[in-house]
């Protein structure tokens, strides 16, 4: 096969590489035996194999990871041949605008704000990757009107925090974390009091996504009732029931955890009124965002009594680092909430375990490569989510183009009469509010017509306040 060709144009971006038949960098795909005799048959089907794509000189592709993402994220970028540089932390902003000018992709978790004024620095800057659920630390509609694909983990996690509700339910039952403190301090407080089984409990959980409803699994399995609070109505696990409303769901459980997204409407979402319609002496779990409770009246409450415990995960501002910083500097009210009993305090882990992290390092990265390499946007949380089948050796001089463009009636036109002179074997569109997508595979093209493609699109006026990128996987220039 012969060296990719590179393009002389700022649309054409500079990295090559390839993929598996999967379409995964590390896993081949098996189809599963036939069950009609197909091992009778004593002979295997033969799948066309997938050609190598290399629409970027692969050497000068440059990748930032921030906040220590999992090895196996940084193997499957390396292994592509990237130029990746990994940073354990995040960095302030004068800093990460400083080394996002000159990356192509960017990697982070929860504590980078990828703002549009961090993503307006980022010239070169094609697509970004959340080692994590959520994406609310990117301005998505900035990176969507500027051609940046935003891709995340939403389940690799799940497991994992729901987990850690449950332990965390136990150990406020039974005071664990008072208990261990005074020991570790020399004292010896053996107590019953205030002390209890979970089973038989009522456990509300307050949004039945991916988490609250593997949460809700797991409660009925160790003999708690489960109720849950949701926007929509969803299908229950088990014998799980959802109620109307949030208050109904706060004056019946013994046990309240939150598991909502960062919005407007899920801001302070738990404060005094909400306080004041839970059961006497209930508790309260939150390991979503930190923004849903409103940590000062949560303090009020732990100290008149209406709760026994809290178990806190998620902050209003968490350091971007590890270090003494958990204190008023950093929230006004970190002291005093250190200060309470039965208030089980974590650093932001409900994800921060190997099986997740590795999971979420593979998934993101996964979908990265295949971004970069082919413009799949399959799980991309801002553009449309578009593929087409992968080009195959059969399949000589073939181009695949990539068009993010303003969603205006007449495009397709236009770029259809650019491509009008050659043969468009396969193309697909599709929008997400004011952004298009547009992939399209071309046959027969001779290397020397790409510039002139590029020009063309370049030139439409629909693409006049979007930054936008022509990607040319040229299968055998």
């Amino acid at each position: 096969m012969s060296t990719a060709k590179d393009i002389p144009s700022r649309l054409v971006h500079a990295v090559s590489t390839s993929l598996s038949i999967s379409g995964s960098p590390t896993n081949t795909f098996h189809s599963p035996s036939n069950s009609y005799g197909g091992a009778q048959l004593g002979r295997r089907r033969t799948e066309p194999q997938q050609r190598e794509l290399r629409p970027f000189n692969r050497e000068e592709f440059k990748i930032l990871l921030l906040e220590n993402v999992n090895q196996s994220g940084k193997d499957i970028l390396s292994k592509e041949g990237y130029q990746v540089e990994s940073i354990k932390s995040s960095l302030p902003e004068d800093q990460l605008i400083e080394k996002i000018r000159n990356v192509h992709v960017i990697g982070i978790r929860s504590k980078t704000k990828l703002s549009a004024k961090v993503l307006r620095e980022a010239k070169n800057l094609i697509v970004v990757g959340c080692f994590c659920i959520g994406t609310n630390q990117v301005d998505l509609e900035y990176a969507a009107k500027h051609g940046i694909a935003v891709f995340n983990s939403p389940f690799a996690n799940s497991r994992s925090v729901a987990e850690l509700v449950i332990a965390e339910i136990i150990a406020l039952a039974r005071q664990l974390g008072d208990r261990s403190n005074e020991l570790h301090n020399g004292t010896w407080n053996k107590v019953s009091a205030g002390c209890w089984e979970i089973r038989g409990k009522t456990l509300g959980i307050i949004g039945y996504g991916h988490i609250g409803s593997q949460l809700s699994v797991l409660a009925e399995a160790m003999g708690m009732s489960v109720i849950y609070y949701d926007v929509v109505n969803l299908m229950a696990m088990g014998t799980a029931t959802q109620v109307p409303t949030l208050e109904a769901l706060l004056n019946d459980a013994d046990f309240v955890t939150c598991h909502v997204p960062e919005l407007p409407e899920t801001k302070d979402l738990i404060s005094a009124p909400q306080f004041e319609q839970m059961k006497d002496g209930s508790y309260l779990i939150n390991a979503s965002r930190g923004s849903v409770i409103d940590i000062p009246a949560l303090i009020n409450a732990s100290r008149n009594g209406k709760i026994a415990g809290a178990a806190l995960d998620v902050y209003p501002s968490e350091p971007g680092g590890n270090g003494d910083y958990f204190t008023n500097s950093l929230n006004p009210w970190a002291e005093d909430l250190r200060s309470l009993k039965n208030i089980i305090l974590t650093p932001h882990i409900g994800g921060s375990t190997e099986e997740a992290q590795q999971a979420i390092g593979v998934e993101v990265s996964s979908a990265l490569v295949k971004y970069v390499n082919s413009g799949v946007t399959l799980g991309a949380v801002n553009l449309p989510e578009v593929n087409l089948r992968s080009l195959t050796l059969d399949e000589q001089n073939h181009a695949r183009i990539i068009y993010i463009h303003k969603n205006v009636p007449g495009v397709l036109r236009q770029v259809n009469e650019i491509l009008g002179d050659h043969n468009v074997e396969k193309q697909i569109t599709d929008n997400k509010g004011d952004v298009a997508y547009l992939m399209a595979d071309v046959s027969d093209v001779p290397f020397s017509e790409l510039q002139n493609i590029s020009d063309s699109l370049e030139s439409l006026s629909c693409t006049s306040i979007y930054r936008f990128y022509t990607s040319f996987h040229c299968a055998n220039p």
